[in-house]
């Protein structure tokens, strides 16, 4: 009897094995908790995230800060890359390239989910979303870099070495993004994604202004190679924010160690930066006192002391130099991607160079914008006593600049960054710019991962004198 029931229960086991190998032996080891298939809104927040964070802040706005002088590097890699000792270091930007191409790599997920033939395709919504969040991460990547891999990009094992492609072939493919998007924005869309979209909460108008705001930024970056996109960019600012209250932001950080801004969480775990003195100075010359309050603290004599940029004395937070109130105060500040300010920045300018008189009122409500974005009073005031006076023959362009530059401070660096490679404005004053073996920092060195894996395609280019080309280099 015993060995029959060994036989049995062996029968009985086998059984069992065999009935259940196709419903459960086809599971083990995969992770249930992690879906192979998930809906593109799920994958939303993350790239949203992503963009704010990694893209928009983090080392890609830092050391423009330093580069364009809005802060001064006093201690570690920002003091390096401000007295130009470390900025060719490949190794700098391994961080931001990858993360940049990783979140476009989600972001073509979201996009072929969305897509005519994809899983999703009448989730218009998301995949406008998508198409914005990619033109924005694509933008800033050729910005900082120049020639970057994209068409032959993000295909994994298909393609571990593609090619590099042209600026402007990029920027023709940002374009094209930006139009789909506002075309997707117009259709109607049963997906309820408003829980998942960070930034807008499934506003499909306020997406659509974002994207015609974009569009007015980039056409006026290349309007120095194509003329005719200045009035391309006069034409988009209409259907784009029409308060500050459309502006394209991320406020969702939390006042926790893991859900805080970058620039505070920098802040408080390295102090490598304190406040430029080019910025302050010029600040100081326009009797700026009602932001110089809101912009900076001071130092530990009371006193407002900025770090010369490009020659400051080392120290880490040691109290030398004022530092950012902004960053200070900062914990859940929210991201700017476009403000409204930026937007009738670029109006006055596009104006200006078209000879169109009212620029003048355009400005004005530039500066305006900008000090109730940054909760200060006077901004008629100042503009009256102290930015009209300068609108004289031949230094209009300088001072629309200059005001743009003051109000971008500080976690718009970037596009301040871009502002001057673009115009020139305002000078500079970092003495290292100057040595005829070192200079300014034209764009960023391509990092080491890329280099190693596909030096084949990578150019070859000098950070310093080697501009990208809607700045006037070549390529």
């Amino acid at each position: 009897m015993k060995n029959i029931f060994k036989y049995l229960v062996l029968v009985l086991s086998i059984v069992a094995i065999s009935s259940c190998s196709d419903d459960i032996m086809d599971d083990i080891n995969k992770d249930l908790n992690n879906s192979e298939k998930a809906e593109s809104k799920l994958l939303l927040p993350s790239a949203i995230v992503e963009t704010a964070f990694g893209t928009a802040s983090t080392d890609i706005a830092w050391y423009s800060s330093v580069y364009v002088e809005h802060s001064a590097g006093t201690f570690g890699q920002l003091q390096t890359a401000d007295n130009r000792t470390g900025c060719r270091e490949a190794s700098l930007f391994n961080n931001s390239w990858n993360s940049v191409y990783s979140n476009l790599m989600v972001l073509k997920d979201i996009t072929t989910k969305c897509s005519p033939s994809g899983t999703e395709p009448k989730n218009f919504i998301t995949l406008g979303i998508s198409q914005v969040l990619t033109a924005y991460n694509l933008a800033v990547l050729t910005d900082m870099w120049g020639q970057v891999p994209w068409s032959q990009a993000l295909q994994g094992a298909g393609n571990y070495q593609p090619k590099f492609d042209k600026q402007q072939d990029i920027y023709n493919s940002i374009f094209t993004m930006l139009d789909s998007a506002i075309v997707n924005f117009g259709k109607t869309n049963a997906v309820n994604i408003a829980k998942y979209d960070l930034i807008y909460g499934g506003d499909k108008a306020k997406w659509k202004k974002a994207a015609w705001g974009l569009k007015a930024r980039y056409y006026l970056r290349l309007s120095g190679r194509v003329p005719a996109y200045l009035d391309n960019a006069l034409a988009c600012i209409p259907n784009s924010f029409a308060s500050a209250g459309d502006a394209f932001m991320f406020n969702k950080y939390e006042a926790s160690a893991i859900g805080e801004n970058a620039w505070y969480q920098f802040y408080y775990d390295r102090s490598y930066l304190a406040v430029g003195k080019n910025l302050f100075d010029l600040m100081e010359a326009r009797n700026d006192t009602n932001r110089i309050v809101a912009y900076f603290l001071t130092d530990a004599d009371g006193n407002y002391t900025p770090a010369p940029n490009g020659n400051a004395n080392p120290g880490q937070g040691s109290g030398e130099y004022s530092l950012s109130a902004l960053t200070d105060a900062g914990q859940t500040a929210a991201t700017p991607l476009m403000t409204y300010h930026e937007l009738k920045f670029i109006e006055a300018e596009a104006k200006f160079k078209k000879s169109d008189a009212t620029y003048q009122a355009t400005l004005k409500s530039a500066v305006e914008a900008s000090f109730t974005y940054q909760g200060v009073s006077g901004g008629s005031t100042y503009y009256t006593d102290n930015v009209l006076p300068r609108l004289t023959a031949g230094n209009e362009l300088k001072e629309i600049i200059t005001q743009k530059y003051i109000a971008f401070y500080e976690f718009e660096a970037i596009e301040a960054y871009n502002d001057f490679r673009r115009t020139g404005f305002p000078v500079m004053t970092n003495p290292n710019n100057a040595n005829p073996n070192l200079g300014f920092v034209n764009r960023f060195p391509y990092p080491t991962s890329e280099v190693t894996s596909n030096s084949a395609n990578v150019p070859s280019i000098n950070i310093f004198s080697g501009k990208v080309w809607w700045a006037g280099g070549t390529e």
